[in-house]
């Protein structure tokens, strides 16, 4: 890794379909700024019939960057078209992180990372429990239910509305995972130590369905990786109960930090003032 800053001139980039909504540029702006490093980090949009085209561009050097996010709707594609994944996405199937390395692209999987260094850093010991209950069963519940098997929950049930979706978890991860459908959330529910909303439910200040959070463990944690609004229906519910909650805006910020020190050779630091600088940007753009 490069120990100058000086001497550290790299291109990175967020790849979408549509990307225009991604606050990555602000994170990463903000990090180049403050640790004086002469890099940049590029929005870029491209669509699925021309994103094999853009990795060929990128192992060539052609496209000048060193790597990059993925996002909706390549993060399949993007494992799939990578030299080199790591386990944990390979079991994943999916990247969201891409870098050059020995003439190779890498992949990993970082939104694992920052859901699990979110809860730490705001709400540390959270993981103390053994029952946890995930709603959803789409692309960020799979790294999300694999983050919590690596951290030893001995039962994670899955809530559905499609039950084949969440049985494909279990399959996928293993004998820990429970699949269920979306009526039986509230008896599931019952003294689960830990509730994640990995959908879009609540999201933009839609409505969210009343749950049964009173039977929750009373030392349970409640946490939504929909952060617009901060403060979102589910919080709502769990806080009015005296309920612990963490909302999802430091899972974006922490998913953030391992691409960052790969690209740019500087591990980076999530703190107050960049939270703030995001919650400043959700205010305007709300």
């Amino acid at each position: 890794m490069p120990d100058s800053r000086e001497t550290i001139n790299h291109r990175a980039f967020v790849v979408g379909y549509p990307i225009t909504h991604s606050r990555s540029p602000l994170i990463h702006g903000y990090w180049l700024k403050t640790l004086g490093i002469a890099g940049s980090y590029e929005r870029i949009e491209v669509a699925p019939e021309g994103f094999a085209s853009f990795v060929t561009d990128l192992k060539s050097g052609a496209a000048g960057f060193c790597g990059g996010n993925v996002t909706i709707p390549h993060k399949e594609a993007a494992f799939r078209y990578a030299d080199e994944a790591d386990n944990l996405t390979v079991e994943l199937g999916a990247a969201n992180t891409l870098w050059l390395e020995d003439g190779r692209l890498k992949a990993t999987n970082t939104d694992g990372i920052g859901f699990l260094a979110n809860l730490d850093d705001r709400h540390p010991g959270w993981d103390g429990g053994k029952k946890a209950v995930v709603l959803g069963a789409g692309g960020a519940s799979r790294a999300i239910v694999q983050a919590l098997r690596e951290r030893a929950f001995g039962e994670i049930h899955v809530v559905n509305r499609t039950v084949d979706r969440a049985e494909e978890l279990v399959h996928r991860f293993g004998s820990r995972i429970h699949a269920h459908p979306l009526a039986a959330c509230n008896e599931v529910m019952r003294g689960a130590d830990l509730f994640v909303n990995t959908t879009s439910l609540g999201m933009g200040g839609a409505d969210a369905p009343l749950l049964a959070f009173d039977g929750l463990a009373p030392s349970a944690v409640v946490t939504d990786i929909v952060y617009v609004p901060l403060m979102t229906p589910f919080l709502e519910q769990a806080q009015r109960l005296g309920l612990a909650t963490v909302d999802g805006l430091g899972m974006l910020l922490h998913q953030a930090v391992p691409g960052f020190e790969k690209w740019f050779g500087i591990r980076p630091v999530v703190d107050r003032t960049l939270r703030d600088l995001i919650i400043a940007d959700m205010e305007v753009r709300a």
